[in-house]
């Protein structure tokens, strides 16, 4: 297996999610309005958190490997979040995206700053033409945020998703090679 890569920015360093990140995990998964559009319902136990940590690891280990970072600033080794890259189709050159930043982690611009990096590296290293997200109609924060990253609307799926014992509708975005790179000049 390759090393896993680590990004970094002006103040945020996007490194492996390790066991000792645990406590943090634990902390923003369990937290429901955090978790309110994730696509899972909030974990209840630090052995739940564990498991995503087992998860995450396990993801670089498929044919074709995903890569989810813990976000954490320069200043504190304390995971802030993560993001990550997944469901690669390295034929059709194209993945999703997917993120969480703790509650307290909101409103700095980290998660802007986190995913500016990760998409640049998911172009250049993993050779994509296409990054889908798939975000909640009613989650005006990661529809902004993707819209400033010039991701494209471009559906509305009807009850898409499975989370809290309901169904939920879900956008579309698509952002494509050409797109970021007309973006990013």
């Amino acid at each position: 297996m390759t090393p896993f890569p680590i990004l970094s920015t002006e103040r945020l360093l996007l490194r492996e999610i390790t066991m000792d990140d645990v406590p943090q995990l634990f902390e923003i998964y369990s937290n429901a309005e955090a978790m309110r559009w994730f696509g899972a319902d909030p974990i209840r136990s630090i052995s739940e958190a564990q498991k995503y940590v087992q998860i995450f690891a396990d993801w670089r280990t498929h044919p074709n490997p995903a890569t989810r970072w813990g976000i954490q600033t320069q200043e504190s080794d304390q995971l802030i979040g993560t993001c990550g890259l997944f469901k690669w189709e390295p034929d059709w050159k194209k993945c999703r995206i997917g993120y969480e930043l703790s509650s307290s982690a909101w409103g700095h611009g980290y998660m802007t700053e986190a995913l500016k990096t990760m998409i640049a590296w998911g172009f250049a290293h993993m050779k994509l033409n296409r990054i889908e997200a798939f975000i909640h109609p009613k989650n005006y924060p990661s529809l902004r945020l993707a819209e400033n990253l010039a991701f494209k609307y471009e559906g509305h799926h009807r009850e898409a998703g499975y989370w809290s014992n309901q169904f939920h509708d879900l956008l579309h975005y698509g952002l494509l090679r050409s797109d970021w790179d007309s973006h990013s000049d």
